[in-house]
């Protein structure tokens, strides 16, 4: 240590024993005055060696959570080259920043050499440098206390070395009482942590939140606390998406309101909720997706029903998911597979049956209107009737075509055939008159029929052994129309006198008796809608004419029909159900409908009439109903 000489170090030092000599000296060195004052204290005391005149500062291992600090404990002999190499060393010490964790540190070196040269400006100085370098760890240590435990204990330590070496200093004051500041928060941050931990978050009071707030109450920017504060929304959101997960949007919400309340202007809560919304609409799509499932199966609408409550708790009546399985189950209600309107067909023995048409479900008012001048009691009184459910109606009439696949496969023989004869148009009188070897063979005049003309010449019994045919070769419910079923097809929502709603008939409104009309011979009607003229004397194609509201064609004109109801005068008693009104054997059965050849009130919404069951002419025919 030639190039560090001092007059410490040149000279030979008198060698003292006893504390009360060392405690002179180190109070009659100037900077060192307050090093030496803590080494005489309890918690670090002076010894010497018996006879030798060695000096130690003696102290033990540092208590935990305390500031009081007990210096290492250093041996220094009392002569030049020891003093010359602690002084070495604890500059060396300084350099590396290892200023008081063992003996080899640079205060315990400084103070050890102040306490044999109490006057050693060299020391003293060390020792004033050492603890500034002391305070900026500390101040280091400090700002990283409320994140890092390590570094809390660090600023502990540090402030128990600078309370030991300057109780009074301001500068250590004001260090202390940061310390004293990180220590309330890391404790408030620690027991924040230990609630988060248990699932205490605080959403109603106390918890982890509260005790968030109150860290940051002393430092509003804390960054633990923060941290904590964010792991708080976190678990809440958490929560929120759990609960969404199962289900339970409900409680979902709640707890994204809670998690509202935890930060200010932070986009975590509003992406949170876009997440909720989507599992949401993954909950709506799916328990539709259930509802439809479930209208699969016989038993089904009672679950898809309890499906669809579930779904409106969870969205808004127009969600287009929700207007589905609504219209899905209205459907399966009141139509089972089908949709109002909907055209099928059936196999049936080995080819398909008549066109079908879904008829909506609804109610109307059956039976002829106030005021009008022709209605019958018959037609009376009028009733209000709804059909829940459904039904389907062969598009038209049934055609000749369609009835000889019957025929073929069953070989049944009609009432006319059988008997020999029908009643068919004549020309030369202008009048229906008895002619043999007319049957479901023949057109409206007695001359083999088209394929595509409705079937005519046909009796009542003639037409249920055909649905009774067509029922059991397609499997399905096959039967002829009741008279209120009829009506409210014909009606088609309208409630006037005539099916299109006025007196005079629109263009192409169906095979009526028209004022223009002429038969082949010239003849016209004496009976007729004045100036109308559909093109045709006798029945017409089936669905040559415009159909009406429901998608139905003839039901007011080119034939009259058979419908499944027994002749009764009146409507008093009649089902309230819509269903026909049958008697076992009854021997007439109703005609609804107008004909080619039907005059103007016979074309009326609400006529009706009584046929024998027997009788077969050239203005009657029928179509078919089927239950869905």
């Amino acid at each position: 240590m030639s190039d560090r000489r001092n007059p410490h170090r040149t000279r030979a030092w008198p060698r003292r024993a006893g504390t009360v000599l060392v405690l002179a000296l180190l109070l009659a060195a100037g900077c060192g005055r307050d090093a030496a004052q803590e080494a005489a204290t309890p918690d670090a005391a002076v010894d010497t060696a018996a006879g030798d005149g060695s000096v130690t500062i003696s102290g033990d291992d540092r208590l935990a959570g305390s500031l009081t600090w007990r210096a290492p404990k250093v041996e220094l002999e009392n002569e030049t080259a020891a003093l010359d190499d602690a002084l070495e060393r604890a500059d060396a010490a300084l350099e590396s920043g290892d200023l008081d964790a063992g003996p080899g540190s640079a205060i315990p070196l400084y103070q050890a050499v102040l306490v044999h040269v109490p006057d050693s400006a060299e020391a003293g100085k060390g020792l004033e440098r050492a603890f500034a370098a002391l305070l900026a760890q500390g101040s280091e240590a400090l700002a990283r206390a409320g994140d890092d435990d390590a570094a809390l204990r660090r600023a502990r330590e540090v402030a128990a070395v600078a309370r030991s070496l300057r109780p009074g200093g301001g500068d250590v004051g004001e260090y202390l009482a940061g310390v004293d500041r990180a220590e309330e928060i890391a404790e408030i941050n620690r027991a924040a942590e230990a609630e988060l931990r248990e699932g205490r978050l605080g959403e109603a009071g106390g918890g982890a939140l509260a005790r968030v707030r109150q860290a940051l109450a002393v430092d509003a920017e804390q960054p633990r606390a923060l941290q904590t504060r964010a792991a708080i929304e976190s678990a809440m959101i958490r929560r929120a998406e759990d609960a969404a997960a199962d289900g339970d949007f409900e409680t979902a919400g709640t707890w994204l309101g809670h998690a509202e309340g935890v930060r200010d202007e932070v986009g975590t809560v509003a992406d949170a909720r876009e997440r909720v919304d989507t599992e949401r609409r993954r909950w709506i799509q799916r328990l539709r997706d259930e509802g439809v499932a479930a209208l699969a199966r016989p038993d089904g609408i009672a679950q898809a029903r309890a499906l669809l409550a579930r779904m409106l708790v969870l969205a808004e009546p127009r969600n287009p998911a929700v207007a589905e399985l609504r219209e899905r189950i209205d459907l399966a209600v009141h139509y089972g597979g089908f949709r109002p309107g909907q055209r099928f067909t059936d196999g049936a023995a080995g080819g398909r049956g008549p066109q079908m048409v879904v008829v909506p479900h609804g109610g109307f008012s059956m039976g002829a209107v106030d005021g009008d001048p022709d209605a019958e009691d018959s037609e009376r009184p009028r009733r209000n009737l709804r059909f829940e459910r459904g039904f389907a109606l062969s598009l038209a009439e049934i055609t000749v075509a369609q009835f000889r696949r019957f025929v073929d496969a069953t070989g049944y023989r009609t009432r006319a055939e059988r008997r020999g004869f029908s009643m068919a148009y004549d020309e030369r009188s202008g009048n229906f008159v008895r002619r043999s070897g007319v049957d479901w063979k023949s057109d409206f005049a007695g001359a083999p029929a088209a394929a595509n003309l409705p079937v005519v010449h046909v009796s009542a019994r003639d037409a249920q052994a055909y649905v009774d045919w067509l029922a059991e070769v397609s499997g399905e419910r096959y039967r002829l129309p009741s008279e209120a079923e009829f009506e409210y097809a014909l009606r088609a929502g309208g409630s006037s006198r005539y099916p299109w709603g006025g007196d005079a008939p629109p263009a192409r409104a169906g095979n009526l008796t028209g004022g223009n009309d002429r038969s082949p011979g010239g003849r016209g009607w004496s009976n007729a809608f004045d100036g109308y003229d559909d093109g045709h004397w006798g029945p017409a194609p089936v669905a040559s004419f415009t159909a009406n509201a429901f998608g139905l064609h003839d039901l007011e004109g080119n034939v009259s029909e058979w419908v499944a109801d027994c002749w009764h005068d009146s409507y008093r008693r009649a089902p309230a159900s819509g269903a026909a009104w049958v008697n076992p054997g009854c021997r007439m059965q109703v005609v609804r409908g107008g004909a080619w050849a039907s005059s103007p009130p016979q074309t009326r919404s609400s006529w009706r009439a009584p046929s024998p069951v027997d009788n077969t002419n050239a203005r009657v025919g029928f179509r078919v109903a089927r239950d869905i």
